[in-house]
């Protein structure tokens, strides 16, 4: 482990707030001011591995997972723990040939339980680029050993199934992702063979599995989303909340989130403002956080080309929300993500692009009733559209940061902070 050392193009900073001018606001509150000291911890990913995800297990140890080249047009899907301040051996779940691997849709590995662990991945079928369905495969021994993998959807339609978000429920593993079922198949550039068939949009779909694979339900929740904007879910006390990017017939794209009460999936809410018509899916989706009854999600819009991070809070589960309040503006270019901290706060961070190019990982924390402090760097570097998208969790007393550097070879990076 090394303390702020750069790292290849990235250069981390800690316990150094970016520049006067990009302080947009520093209260009073002891809560808010503080400055995270960011420390480098060398990453278990081998060069050329992309696509990070951080989970945590229930015993509060973080779990980075990515994809990583394994010889001619075949990857495999690692993973590794944070232990002592440093990761352990990587560990593989799976690895084959023809997979889907893009940089927006990244696969991911869940612990639900002390034992049970879930992981997904996407593989490519029949049909064109967009064609490929989702693989879930399921440990019982803390990822020492997989199942067979399954796939959660049954259309077997060659359109896009993915954007999954995996999450534990009720003593089994909920699975919610993007579901092309409806849309225009992909087959390479061929006419369906039905052509006289209405086609709909993007769907919004769920399952509920038994460790055993079983399912115990599946369907719909929501008939028309944005295409290709990550989803995510919390477990609150009253149970799951998931959080996504809407699309109305008007092209209007702002965050939902839903709750599963009753028995169901209640009606999706609309918790931003935004009213951002975009004819086109900006690869932007929410991320959302959850503590019991209080309830947090962070997003980027840009109605009239104005970027913006924003937060809103929900003291009753995800049933209401507060107005949002802005995060960041200045050069900000969204993919957030969010953790709730014990003072009553959140922190929230995001990707920007500095006047100068450079690609910057950004984190702010906002307390429930609407204050912010200190804008920080977490990271800077080369910036690319397909640069990834960067990962927060809060594992026990630690944050835990990884994000993916960009050019060749493409490597993910890692870093901690005590709280």
């Amino acid at each position: 482990m090394t303390r702020l050392k750069p790292l290849t193009q990235w250069m981390l900073l800690g316990t150094v707030a970016i520049a006067a001018a990009l302080l947009e606001s520093c209260i009073d509150r002891d809560n808010t001011k503080t400055v995270f000291e960011i420390i480098s911890v060398t990453s278990p990913a081998a060069p050329g591995s992309l696509s990070p995800h951080l989970a945590v297990t229930p015993s509060g140890t973080a779990v980075l997972s990515w994809l990583e080249p394994a010889g001619s047009d075949a990857h495999a899907v690692r993973y590794s723990l944070l232990q002592d301040n440093s990761w352990s051996a990587p560990q593989s779940v799976a690895e084959d040939q023809g997979w889907f691997v893009n940089w927006a849709d990244f696969p991911s590995v869940v612990p639900l339980t002390a034992q049970q662990w879930v992981a997904h991945w996407l593989v490519k079928k029949p049909g064109g680029t967009y064609a490929y369905d989702i693989a879930l495969a399921n440990s019982a021994d803390r990822g020492a050993n997989w199942t067979r993998p399954l796939t959660p959807h049954t259309d077997n339609t060659p359109t896009e199934h993915g954007f999954v978000t995996l999450f534990p429920w009720s003593s089994g593993i909920g699975a919610v992702w993007l579901d092309g079922r409806n849309m225009v198949p992909d087959n390479g550039g061929k006419q369906p063979a039905d052509n006289d068939k209405k086609y709909g949009g993007m769907t919004l779909r769920f399952a509920h599995f038994g460790y055993d694979g079983k399912i115990l339900t599946e369907g719909e929740i929501d008939n028309l989303v944005c295409d290709c904007c990550q989803t995510d879910a919390a477990i609150t006390a009253s149970g799951p909340v998931v959080a996504y990017r809407d699309r109305t017939s008007a092209e209007i794209r702002d965050i939902s989130v839903t709750r599963y009460v009753d028995n169901g999936w209640a009606k999706p809410v609309t918790i931003s403002d935004d009213q951002w018509h975009i004819p086109g899916c900006p690869v932007n989706g929410p991320a959302i956080a959850a503590d019991g009854q209080r309830v947090v999600v962070a997003w980027y819009g840009a109605p009239h080309r104005e970027s913006r991070v924003k937060l809103a809070w929900s003291q009753d589960a995800g049933q209401t929300f507060s107005a949002p309040v802005i995060v960041a503006e200045a050069g900000v270019k969204g993919r957030v993500d969010v953790v709730l901290l014990s003072n009553d706060s959140a922190l929230v961070s995001w990707m920007s692009k500095s006047d100068d190019g450079n690609g910057q990982v950004r984190m702010r924390q906002v307390t429930s009733d609407g204050q912010t402090g200190p804008i920080q760097l977490i990271a800077e570097g080369k910036y690319s559209r397909n640069s990834g998208f960067p990962q927060m969790v809060k594992a026990g007393d630690q944050l835990v940061f990884a994000w993916p550097e960009p050019g060749e070879p493409k490597q993910i990076l890692t870093a901690f902070s005590y709280q």
